[in-house]
């Protein structure tokens, strides 16, 4: 069996599917990994590297798609520079499997079914005790947390922490993030260390625990009506809601140094969570980071991939920040797909068992159909 890595083509990911040391484990199960030239570079694994764990290196990328058994990726299928779609590239009834954004974009999931290719999403892995060593979305947002308060950090014109000096004591910085999904509690215990005191407010009562077990006050809204979506997600609220939410959120946002947003809801457009008034309400020179920013972003003001001053406020806008981290964020990316291909892999033999729950939820596409129901519902909405 082939297991190809592909090396990724959009320019703002630096990932790359699998690193070597996780090459050379497969390849002593007996798998034959092939690399595409320069997969690794930009993670800082060299083609040597893989070399040196036993991978073959293949320098044509229609021999590497078109050859594959199981093609592994980071990022969606694209266009490539030569015109030719990367989904065309693959060989009728091969494997693929990648973050796929099957949701937010379904006409993907419609090429993939007619190229008869097996898809399985990244994004889909559910949340369960059994598939946390799956669970990519998560291992990505953890880099994501950490790395948005170190970019506020370093936008903020002041410190984090309190210092007492013998020219005056510094008060420390008030961080308010806003989402305590993993990139959020990330986020809370990174800005903590940081020495900042920090306040965290999300629509789901039961993660009032795990933030303040990290130091941080939690802000709490009662509502009457479910907050929790499949998978412990935070689920899409009534516009009464959100209403209510902006009021009691915009007294914290204006008295805050730093606010962090992490609010992303899968397949739709972020919910606004920060409006241009609180923006306009906040002391000049404090930073907002908005998480949410691929998808239009919490924040009114956001655009997405810069970073603007808008009446005094810093407003970042991050695109893909695990990718700013590609050494960890491969690693862990690696090892979350090796974890499901254990389960697709048996004696040497793909198998795609749709009795287990974690292959069930994960696979998008299989002998030409698409097999998730939302992401049917998704596709049938973009054509209506």
């Amino acid at each position: 069996m082939k297991i190809a890595v592909a090396k990724e083509i959009e320019v703002c990911e630096r990932r790359v599917s699998l690193i070597p040391d996780i090459v050379a484990k497969l390849i002593k199960q007996g798998l034959e990994i092939y690399v595409e030239t320069g997969a690794g570079e930009k993670a800082f694994f060299t083609d040597a590297d893989y070399e040196a764990a036993g991978a073959k290196i293949i320098s044509d990328p229609a021999t590497l798609w078109g050859e594959a058994d199981i093609m592994l990726k980071v990022s969606p299928p694209q266009e490539r520079e030569d015109g030719r779609s990367e989904i065309d590239l693959l060989k009728t009834g091969s494997v693929l499997i990648s973050f796929l954004n099957p949701l937010g974009n379904p006409q993907i999931a419609q090429k993939l079914a007619q190229r008869q290719i097996t898809a399985l999403s990244m994004e889909l892995i559910p949340r369960t005790t059994r598939a946390q060593s799956m669970d990519a979305l998560s291992s990505q947002a953890s880099l994501s947390g950490y790395k948005t308060v170190l970019l506020a950090a370093a936008a903020l014109p002041k410190y984090f922490p309190m210092l007492t000096t013998a020219a005056g004591t510094i008060a420390p910085a008030k961080v308010f993030i806003m989402g305590a999904g993993v990139a959020g509690l990330q986020a809370i215990a990174t800005a903590r260390r940081l020495g900042a005191v920090v306040e965290a407010f999300d629509i789901r009562p039961a993660v009032k625990e795990e933030v303040q077990s990290l130091g941080a006050k939690f802000v709490e809204v009662k509502l009457e009506e479910e907050t929790v979506a499949a998978g412990g997600y935070a689920k899409e609220i009534s516009e009464d809601s959100k209403k209510r939410t902006q009021e009691l959120v915009a007294e914290h946002v204006k008295n805050s140094d730093v606010v962090i947003t992490t609010a992303q809801v899968p397949g739709r457009k972020a919910p606004i969570l920060v409006t241009e008034e609180m923006v306009k309400a906040m002391k000049p020179g404090s930073v907002i980071v908005d998480l949410a920013a691929e998808q239009g972003g919490n924040c009114a003001c956001t655009a997405p991939g810069k970073d603007i001053v808008w009446n005094g406020v810093t407003i970042i806008g991050p695109i893909n920040l695990p990718s700013s981290m590609p050494v960890h964020a491969s690693q862990l990316y690696s090892k979350n797909i090796t974890a499901l291909m254990q389960l697709l892999i048996k004696d040497k033999t793909l198998q795609v068992n749709f009795a287990d729950d974690i292959v069930d939820a994960a696979c998008v596409t299989y002998g030409g159909e698409i097999r998730n129901q939302r992401v049917k519902d998704a596709l049938q909405a973009v054509v209506v």
